[in-house]
């Protein structure tokens, strides 16, 4: 059964630094300065990606017909090349208790399907008097991964391998499950076979579904009663123009995301990345200060997950100071009704609901130049006069409201009588802002 926060999950994922071939050394170093730099902030989980079971783990790919760590039942453990602690059958029990002595909380990654190699050894599955290849469906494997073949639901077996990993990785102490291969295309069965494995084995595990590689909103019902999160786009990296493509799907998706289900534009792609990864070579991420702004003030005011895809330790100081900023992570914690309001030309606006009769509110330039502009103050959602400043929470300023008197900012669309709001958006910018409602 998923959670029903009323929060997205937020954390730190190993993918986008690691790749496939992470460490134990580094979940864990990443954990520690998660929980003393991030966790007051909200920041509380730690996911192990892809491949934590193949001992031939490489940068930039998957490897066919890798030597998978697995027990007699067929189901993967971590290497212990990789994961000392997993030694002697112990799986991921070792790290998780670690993880958890720092108040945070342990997640890995799983793929739809059973492995090929349990297929091929004619494993016993746990639970039923079926074999592997009685459950298998060869014809429904990954497409991207060669790992794992599919499952054949129409066979009791297939639910109880399921169930037999859920029991597993709850008693490891998983608290999150980024499970994979499971939207493109929708695997509806499987999802609902892994929905009910998390529901019996009585631990509130979290699951998130990925890729999403543009989701259509028609499943959206089904997302919210069987997960807590689900990708609506492909592996995002750090690029303007992965960024700027999910402006739409997030649009598309904010009336579907709220308490207890949210749609997931991926992992924050921000600070020391590629180090072993699948893309690219180490470096600081390609984006600039302004566009990581922007990337993070869609995220937080669309509600999206948060999940930073930077080996923590080794990333920028300032990078790592936007994830410390309380002001703006209130909107994530608080926003409701998020929305995109308007998107003329290169602006965007996107509003939400605050709590105590406050309203946030965010406008992006995706354009190439910088925008000089005067907003109509009803307009971004804010009372005209009365009531607390108007905010811009990334940098703390106050944002005057003034009362428009003449003609001059008729081109800029704000009509005499109105009250204003000057706004300078740097090229690929954002503002993010806090103030009091206006009366509806």
């Amino acid at each position: 059964m998923h959670t029903t926060g009323t929060r997205p999950p937020m954390g730190w994922n190993s993918w986008d630094c690691y790749g496939t071939t992470v460490t134990e050394a580094e979940v864990l170093a990443n954990a520690r300065f998660l929980a003393e730099h991030l966790l007051p902030f909200g920041w509380d989980t730690v996911v192990v990606d892809i491949d934590w079971s193949d001992p031939t783990a490489r940068s930039h790919g998957y490897n066919a017909d890798a030597p998978l760590a697995m027990d007699t039942r067929g189901r993967l453990l971590p290497d212990p090349g990789r994961f000392p602690s997993a030694a002697g059958g112990r799986g991921f029990g070792p790290l998780a208790e670690q993880v958890h002595a720092l108040g945070l909380r342990f997640g890995i990654h799983t793929m739809r399907g059973i492995p090929r190699r349990a297929v091929e050894r004619a494993t016993p599955v746990l639970g039923s008097d079926a074999m592997a290849a009685d459950v298998a469906d060869p014809g429904n494997a990954c497409e991207w991964n060669p790992d794992m073949v599919g499952l054949d639901h129409s066979h009791p077996g297939a639910q109880a391998y399921y169930d037999s990993t859920l029991e597993l990785y709850a008693a490891w102490g998983v608290d999150f499950l980024k499970t994979d291969d499971m939207l493109w295309p929708y695997q509806a069965a499987d999802i609902e076979a892994y929905a009910r494995a998390i529901a019996r084995t009585d631990r509130p595990i979290e699951l998130s579904l990925s890729p999403g590689r543009d989701l259509s909103t028609t499943h959206a019902a089904h997302l919210r009663e069987h997960a807590t999160m689900w990708r609506i786009s492909d592996d995002l990296w750090d690029r303007w123009e992965d960024v700027e493509a999910n402006f739409a799907r997030l649009a598309r998706w904010a009336p579907f995301s709220g308490d207890g289900g949210w749609a997931d534009a991926d992992m924050l792609p921000l600070g020391r990345i590629g180090l072993r990864a699948e893309r690219g070579e180490p470096r600081d991420d390609g984006l600039t200060h302004d566009e990581r702004v922007s990337l993070l003030t869609l995220w937080m005011i669309a509600r999206s997950p948060l999940m930073i895809g930077g080996d923590l330790p080794s990333s920028d100081p300032d990078t790592v100071a936007l994830f410390r900023n309380a002001d703006a992570l209130a909107v994530h914690r608080d926003g409701r009704n998020q929305r995109e309001v308007f998107r003329e030309g290169p602006l965007v606006m996107w509003a939400a609901d605050g709590p105590g009769g406050t309203a946030f509110a965010a406008l992006f330039n995706l354009g190439d130049e910088p925008l000089s502009l005067a907003q109509d103050v009803a307009r971004v959602g804010f009372a005209a006069r009365g009531g607390p400043e108007v905010r811009e929470l990334w940098t703390g300023a106050t944002v005057p409201r003034r009362e428009v008197t003449t003609q001059s900012d008729a081109a800029r669309g704000v009509a005499p009588g109105s009250a204003a709001m000057d706004l300078e958006l740097a090229p690929h910018g954002a503002v993010l802002l806090s103030g009091p409602a206006a009366a509806r």
